[in-house]
């Protein structure tokens, strides 16, 4: 606190204490009460992974919740919402029994992995906050927020970054132009007072911009896999082959008797597209969607299968992997930062700083473990050459891979460079036994995203 008050800003990062993280409906006395009857005991239970809060729960519900309970969808809790973590199969009580190791939904979500990687997936995937940004200023406000360029034709979808003035990021998301003067915001749930709070801070006063919270306005289904374009070709008119539909693109399509965005993205790394749509219509879709794939095996898939399938492409998650004490250098996101843009954007000039003093003293690296029994978590010691370099700060298992995958920092005073990172061997640390592991600045998985833009 010291330290904020003196220079700024913390020295670490403090989302988790910081006032930001918090929604309105967290300050509901009822919801406080039953929370709070919890927390302690939580606070000191086993810290499994996975654990769940078993009370104030069922506070934020999609149009979809009681479909995918009757598909034994098993509810974990992530802001209020309650989403589907994975699906137990026909028979088998949707109920998770706790452990370190292999816990008895493994292979249940292992086969939701596989068919996303062969076949096709849905997820409720509306645990995500969104925000139009509206206005004759819009493009000039918003390019000046992101690092990447959001001056781009009505359709485009942007991935970037928010940074701050010392050039560490703010908020992850994707920014898609929807019309001239009208953009789609979408982050993270967790995130959604701060990226609120950041955005409307830097708004010039006199600037002609409308910002509108329409997260409830939104049912996302998440279709992905390589069959995914048959399968919406079944269910809409619309054209979908590259040369119509390219990737990072948005466009409005029918899907039975509704109208959809409908934006060709992936974050599983695969041929994909995230369906937007107002929630009186998801019920109609969603039933459409699942009558359309039993032709081609559709299966549900929930977002703990989500997270294997982006752990194997060393996708960045925000509050996880990144946070705001990292620059896009150090964490691999330099791709998504335009220095030439004319005006700039926030941090642009600290950033070239960081960039011109040579290589950064940390990169995020992705581990593979070499052993196809030991899990990784987070947090897990990790070593180069015998000498302690880092920690891991995220991991799960790699079902396509064959082993547990993560993302750590790698530290060195002089720079870590990528022969730096080459060269070396590793292992990681896990309950005191060192598992050898393989290294890559890369995604292990498709590293040439050949089947993102298939």
């Amino acid at each position: 606190m010291a330290q904020w008050i003196v220079d700024g800003y913390p020295s670490v990062d403090v989302s988790g204490i910081d006032i930001a993280r918090m929604q309105p409906w967290q300050n509901n006395a009822k919801y406080l009460h039953d929370r709070t009857v919890e927390i302690l005991g939580f606070m000191y239970s086993p810290g499994y992974p996975n654990l769940q809060f078993n009370r104030a729960r069922g506070v934020r519900k999609s149009p979809l919740h009681d479909r995918l309970a009757e598909r034994g969808a098993y509810f974990a809790s992530y802001a209020g919402w309650e989403y589907p973590d994975w699906y137990a199969p026909e028979g088998v009580e949707p109920k998770v029994e706790y452990q370190w190791g292999r816990q008895n939904w493994f292979e249940y979500r292992a086969a939701e992995h596989r068919a996303t990687r062969e076949g096709v997936t849905l997820m409720d995937y509306s645990v995500m906050c969104k925000f139009l940004v509206q206005g004759r200023d819009a493009e000039t406000v918003l390019n000046r927020i992101c690092a990447n360029n959001v001056a781009v034709p009505v359709g485009r979808c942007v991935y970037t970054q928010w940074l701050n003035e010392r050039g560490t990021i703010e908020a992850d998301l994707t920014v898609t132009r929807l019309k001239e003067d009208s953009y789609l915001v979408v982050s993270a749930e967790g995130t959604r007072t701060s990226v609120k709070a950041w955005l409307k801070r830097h708004i010039p006063e006199e600037a002609r911009v409308a910002v509108t919270d329409v997260t409830s306005g939104y049912t996302i289904l998440n279709l992905q896999g390589p069959k995914s374009r048959e399968l919406l070709s079944r269910v809409s008119p619309a054209d979908l082959s590259n040369a119509a539909f390219p990737y990072l693109t948005m466009q409005e399509i029918e899907i039975g008797y509704a109208t959809v965005k409908a934006i060709r993205v992936t974050y599983v790394g695969e041929l994909g597209w995230e369906l937007y749509l107002p929630p009186e219509f998801a019920l109609h879709v969603f039933d459409t969607l699942m009558e359309a794939g039993t032709e081609v095996g559709l299966k549900l898939a929930g977002l703990s299968c989500l997270d294997t399938l982006r752990m194997e492409k060393a996708y960045r998650d925000y509050g996880h992997d990144i946070d705001n004490t990292d620059t896009p250098l150090e964490v691999g996101l330099n791709f998504a930062v335009d220095y030439e843009k004319p005006r700039g954007f926030i941090g642009r000039e600290a950033l070239l700083r960081h960039k011109e003093s040579g290589p950064p003293q940390y990169r995020l690296v992705q581990f593979l473990l070499e052993d196809s029994e030991p899990f990784l978590y987070g947090s897990e010691p990790i070593y180069r050459d015998g000498v302690f370099v880092g920690h891991v700060l995220a991991g799960n298992y790699g079902h396509s891979l064959g082993a547990a995958v993560g993302v750590g920092h790698v530290k060195q005073p002089e720079g870590v460079t990528a022969d730096f990172i080459r060269n070396g061997s590793y292992e990681i640390d896990i309950a005191g036994v060192r598992s050898p592991a393989q290294a890559s600045l890369r995604g292990f998985y498709d590293p040439q995203n050949l089947k993102v833009k298939a």
